[in-house]
């Protein structure tokens, strides 16, 4: 399959591995992986603050960017739940907000084609096993956005069980919100600290080396709250474990998810 990767600003700018580890395991599976440089922002920080007006122009730029090349890609593949839920369930939004039939038509067509990293995996490309290699213990969080937006359900699960050598352990009130949403983390900061002092409670409970999730925003949040606190588990985006083989392991060092990178 020719698949298009849309980033997303969090990734290019604080997590760029998450984007590696992305292209190294699509292009190990077979696939070949494009990158449109014009791409910027799905615009979630307006839509989900509520300015859809604002958001329009932000909208029609992705849309401008990615709707030439659907003929010519299978997929677009994000590693982020909360950016994906954007792209499929609020651009079309915007442009029914703004009267723009056209642009509602062509976002329609953009996000029927969008997925997130373990959608993509399991009901497009049909694989659990990636032919990972993970030696360490690892609790899920499964994101707001990817858990109530796109439902991935147990996904994310099912390639993290199918990864060699990596034991799975339960997450205690793992269908909670970290406290990140975004723009809430910073109007809310107060609130989002409990939150996700919480969350990272609940992680060092688990007993787990790795707290993995789907949303690099989600595991900066929580891994900074473990690194502040001197927690000693570890954050890492999904793509970098599923990344990670016997002949390229993963080798933890410090990063902005916590404190890990290749």
């Amino acid at each position: 399959m020719r698949i298009s990767l849309m980033t997303t600003c969090l990734v290019d700018v604080m997590a760029p591995d998450v984007a590696r580890a992305t292209v190294t395991l699509l292009e190990r599976l077979g696939h070949e992986v494009v990158y449109d440089k014009r791409q910027t922002c799905c615009g979630q920080m307006h839509t989900n603050s509520g300015y859809f007006t604002e958001a329009a122009p932000v909208v029609r730029s992705f849309v401008d960017t990615f709707e030439p090349s659907l003929d010519s890609i299978d997929a677009i593949v994000m590693p982020s739940g909360s950016c994906t839920g954007c792209v499929r369930d609020q651009h079309v939004a915007v442009a029914r907000h703004e009267g723009d039939s056209e642009l509602e038509e062509r976002a329609a067509a953009v996000a029927s084609k969008t997925y997130e990293l373990s959608e993509l995996l399991v009901d497009v490309l049909k694989v659990t096993d990636v032919g990972a290699y993970f030696p360490h213990s690892v609790t899920y969080h499964p994101t707001c956005h990817s858990m109530r937006f796109l439902k991935v359900g147990a996904r994310p699960l099912k390639l993290l069980r199918a990864v060699e050598g990596i034991e799975v352990r339960n997450l205690p009130e793992s269908d909670t919100c970290c406290g990140f949403g975004g723009t809430f983390s910073v109007k809310n900061d107060a609130t989002s600290d409990a939150m996700v002092t919480d969350k990272a409670a609940n992680v060092v409970a688990s007993g787990a080396d790795f707290v993995v999730a789907g949303d690099a925003s989600c595991l900066m949040n929580i891994g900074g709250k473990l690194r502040r606190t001197g927690a000693a588990p570890r954050s890492i985006h999904l793509a970098q474990i599923l990344a990670s083989t016997t002949e390229d392991p993963f080798v933890p060092a410090e990063t902005i998810l916590g404190r890990e990178s290749r």
